[in-house]
């Protein structure tokens, strides 16, 4: 290649070089939860919403599903020559960032606040993008954004996150080095904003000495789109172009996500740039496409994968079953399961009640069937029951039609409440107003949210709702935690960005076809007031892990129409060995209904200056009928008792940990919550 040829490889839509028969690929592809902005396919939970179903078997079936699905429209794309962007098999997901501040617009991409959460369910889903095939990559995958990076949306240009070395070590990196080192992550994508004084996307301490020296990676480097130049736009390390693609290509970034790196001509004319470190990154950049198989013709197992199996019956099915594992049961005073025969007029109010947006979040494909939170209730109860319904009000606006009064459709709120024998309130927000920056509308805090109220009227409808006297269930479409008073509330679901057969599973649940199953993978604060700054990246104070006060709702905690028992809990040492504890125990269903307990195990340990209270080292799906028990195994490998120093340093101290065995979080709350409490084993750290 010529220089310039070599150079126009290293922009995200890299064109043909036709005299050397390498095909034009456009690299920005996106499958947070799905394949994503080119037409149709499966439209699956958000992220978020995953993370809450707390199963890493169904993290990688998704991934096997998305993965088919970006295979058969590839393949299509392909047959047509169509190169455009997002046609390529280099998936930018999944987003393994911290999601440590509630307020974070884009938390709703991510897995969650729990490191060992985020780890596991980030690696399987690697896993299910890029397949077991031993010639090919079914897709390659990418952990992004690499590092510290959780808001604010509107300061990621110009940004600083500063992070001690222990919280670096503790919390930020974990999962980005569970999917490098254990799922093999193809790709790494490089975060807007500066980590300890280092613009991401050109921090020789994250992309060389950690990423490439420490773990060992072997796949390519991409920046995110136009991050390059904030170098010398935004955080004014550099003066120019030049010296922007210089730091970044130097650092080991290999692929720009936008333009900027046509300057690389210039920086290796001027000796900034060595052409060797140039030839590095094509090499690293052509490996991949090679391993997708893209050159000489190369036969891959994939080939065959066709349009039929795009958002198809058994991948709407996985999808609806999706949905339901997702959805969290926080509170019921005993109205749910629903009795239809006793219905005689449901009434279905809230902006999100038909609102598609707010089924599927951001990084969204296009689904060939929608069902609502309206549509799927609707069909559930077809003829037998009669409905009502008003929007009620807009988002957040003060008004529905712009030349009204505002607060316009509060009467035909009351009216709804008064003919109803219960009433859905369907309230939230959705991606038009959180998540990212640019994309979300940016009259509302740039995708972020202010605090934890419901925003606009909705707080207003909900009373009103309240104030009918009539049974409400409140039914939160949002991709992050809500403060609501639930005291006057029947019953309460968390049904995140439930994906396009939401409002189908909803129904489902509701009455009792389905039962709950699904975990809070964030804590639920009362208030704001409470949180640290936004712009504060200590951990100190945030997520259950270093927390003081009580959660409104704790990380770990779901409830469901049944109960489970946990006995004869054994651990087969007390002294922890090289070996780690192997933990055995029987979890029985103590109710009437069937269901699947999520078994979560933590370990605390003391003795180092900073350190988590407890954190979550194990977690296992156990589906159990009415009155069946089973035994449970659970093995806490030997670094499960380890934590971070404020040195950065991998200890395991001298004196006694604590193992917690249940189906919540060892905390008062959820103790108060759900009336019980974990069993407590104490190992002997020598």
């Amino acid at each position: 290649m010529t220089l310039e040829e070599k150079v126009s490889q290293t922009l995200n839509h890299a064109p043909a070089i036709e005299h050397l028969g390498i095909k034009a690929y456009d690299w920005w592809n996106e499958a947070l939860h799905g394949v994503a902005r080119a037409g149709t396919a499966t439209v699956f939970p958000q992220a978020i919403g995953l993370a809450a179903a707390f199963d890493e078997d169904l993290m990688e079936e998704i991934g096997d599903a998305v993965s088919t699905e970006g295979r058969a429209k590839f393949n299509m794309q392909q047959k047509y020559s169509d190169t455009d962007i997002y046609k390529g098999l280099t998936f930018w997901a999944p987003n393994v960032n911290i999601f440590r501040d509630p307020r974070w617009g884009r938390g709703q991409e991510t897995y969650g606040e729990d490191p060992y959460l985020t780890s596991r369910l980030g690696v399987r889903y690697v896993e299910g993008l890029q397949g077991h095939d031993e010639d090919h990559l079914k897709a390659a995958a990418c952990a992004k954004h690499f590092a510290v990076h959780s808001g604010p949306e509107p300061e990621r240009h110009h940004f600083n996150a500063v992070a001690s070395i222990q919280d670096m070590r503790e919390t930020y990196l974990p999962a980005f080095k569970a999917c490098v080192q254990e799922a093999g992550v193809e790709t790494v994508m490089g975060a807007y904003n500066r980590t300890n004084g280092e613009p991401c996307c050109g921090s020789k301490t994250l992309l060389k000495d950690i990423l490439r020296d420490e773990w060992g990676f072997k796949g390519h480097v991409v920046s995110d789109c136009w991050a390059i130049k904030d170098f010398h736009t935004g955080h004014m390390v550099t003066s120019d172009e030049v010296e922007s693609v210089s730091l970044a290509m130097n650092n080991g970034c290999d692929l720009n996500c936008g333009d900027l790196f046509v300057y690389l001509k210039d920086a290796v004319e001027q000796g900034k740039v060595k052409e060797e470190r140039l030839d590095e990154a094509l090499v690293n950049l052509f490996t991949t496409r090679m391993k997708l198989g893209m050159f000489d013709g190369e036969k891959t197992s994939f080939d065959n994968i066709t349009m039929a199996e795009v958002d198809n019956r058994a991948h709407r099915k996985l999808n609806l079953e999706t949905s339901a594992k997702t959805l969290v049961l926080l509170k019921n005073d005993g109205i749910l399961p629903l009795d239809k025969s006793k219905i005689k007029t449901v009434g279905v109010i809230g902006p999100n009640a038909d609102n598609r947006r707010a089924l599927v979040g951001n990084y969204e494909g296009t689904a060939s069937r929608y069902v609502t939170v309206l549509e799927g209730l609707e069909d559930y109860l077809g003829e037998d029951v009669e409905f009502r319904y008003s929007e009620s009000c807009h988002l957040v606006k003060d008004r529905i039609s712009a030349l009204s009064k505002g607060d316009d459709r509060i009467s035909e709120v009351k009216s709804v409440c008064e003919d109803s024998d219960v009433i859905f309130v369907a309230l939230g927000l959705d991606a038009g107003i959180e998540g990212e920056e640019g994309d979300a509308g940016n009259e509302f805090a740039s995708g972020d949210k202010v605090d934890l109220g419901l925003p606009g009227l909705q707080q207003e409808v909900l009373d009103t709702a309240i104030a009918s006297g009539k049974p409400v269930i409140l039914l939160l479409l949002v991709g992050s935690a809500l403060a609501i008073d639930d005291s006057k509330i029947n019953a309460v679901i968390q049904c995140w960005y439930p994906g396009a057969m939401g409002g189908r599973a909803i129904a489902e649940t509701v009455f009792g076809d389905r039962n709950f199953e699904g975990k809070l993978p964030v804590t639920f604060y009362k208030t704001s007031a409470e949180l640290p700054d936004f712009t504060d990246y200590s951990m100190k104070g945030r997520t259950y892990r270093y927390m003081e006060n009580d959660a409104l709702y704790p990380f770990g905690y779901g409830l469901s129409y049944t109960s489970y028992d946990y006995s004869d809990v054994k651990a087969d040492c007390d002294v922890l060995g090289k070996d780690g504890i192997d933990l055995e125990f029987n979890v029985t269903n103590t109710g009437k209904a069937d269901g699947r307990e999520t078994v979560q195990i933590y370990v605390g340990v003391s003795g180092v200056e900073n350190a988590p209270k407890y954190q979550l080292k194990g977690f296992k799906k156990v589906a159990l009928k009415a009155g069946e028990s089973k035994k449970v195994s659970i093995k806490l490998p030997y670094e499960a008792f380890g934590l971070y120093d404020t040195e950065g340093r991998f200890v395991i101290p001298s004196g006694k940990a604590k193992v917690y065995v249940g189906g919540q979080q060892p905390d008062g709350r959820s103790e108060q919550l759900l009336g019980k409490k974990v069993t407590e084993i104490e190992i002997t750290l020598p």
